[in-house]
């Protein structure tokens, strides 16, 4: 946790992994436009998880770009500011995080897409790549309270290990 030179709270976490992030996204080629894998990837794991909202997101040190995603209506874009949301958190943890209702963390409550997007709910897994780097995330959010459960916690934990074996194997020059 950190404070601004007013001495307000900020709640999104300290990075310091991002640069070393940037330069290993640049790396495989990810991270800075729209992939249409990524997009199907994301809607398929809309589907298994019957959420309304899923993203590929990758982080750096300003933004969050999401390189997949399926939304409900065009009122949500490809980028996200970095103290919006819950994937900074998800990658700074290196570890999921499950909100079944956001309103209920304190920590999580005021988070601005509660209000401007109207999220109530996450679900969301790191992609953690062979070098160790946490790349981005798997996340998909509600707009509805949802019990996610142990089901939903696997589902996604699998899922961002698909996607970062896809990851691994367009850089060895598979498909």
């Amino acid at each position: 946790m950190r404070y601004d030179p007013i001495g307000h709270l900020l709640l999104t976490p300290v990075d310091t992994e991002a640069p070393a992030r940037v330069r290993r996204l640049r790396g495989l080629g990810i991270g800075d436009h729209v992939d249409p894998e990524f997009d199907l990837f994301a809607g398929r794991l809309a589907e298994l998880t019957g959420a309304p909202y899923s993203m590929v997101n990758f982080i750096d040190e300003n933004r969050q770009f999401f390189a997949g995603l399926l939304a409900p209506d065009s009122s949500m874009g490809r980028y996200m500011a970095r103290d919006h949301g819950y994937c900074p958190h998800v990658v700074v943890r290196r570890k999921a995080l499950v909100l079944e209702d956001v309103r209920d963390y304190p920590r999580f409550a005021g988070n601005p897409v509660v209000d401007e997007i109207g999220i109530r709910s996450y679900l969301g897994a790191p992609l953690v790549d062979r070098t160790g780097i946490v790349l981005g995330t798997v996340c998909v959010v509600d707009v509805e309270p949802r019990r996610w459960g142990r089901e939903g916690l696997d589902t996604i934990k699998t899922m961002a290990a698909e996607l970062v074996a896809r990851i691994h194997r367009r850089e060895d020059g598979g498909i």
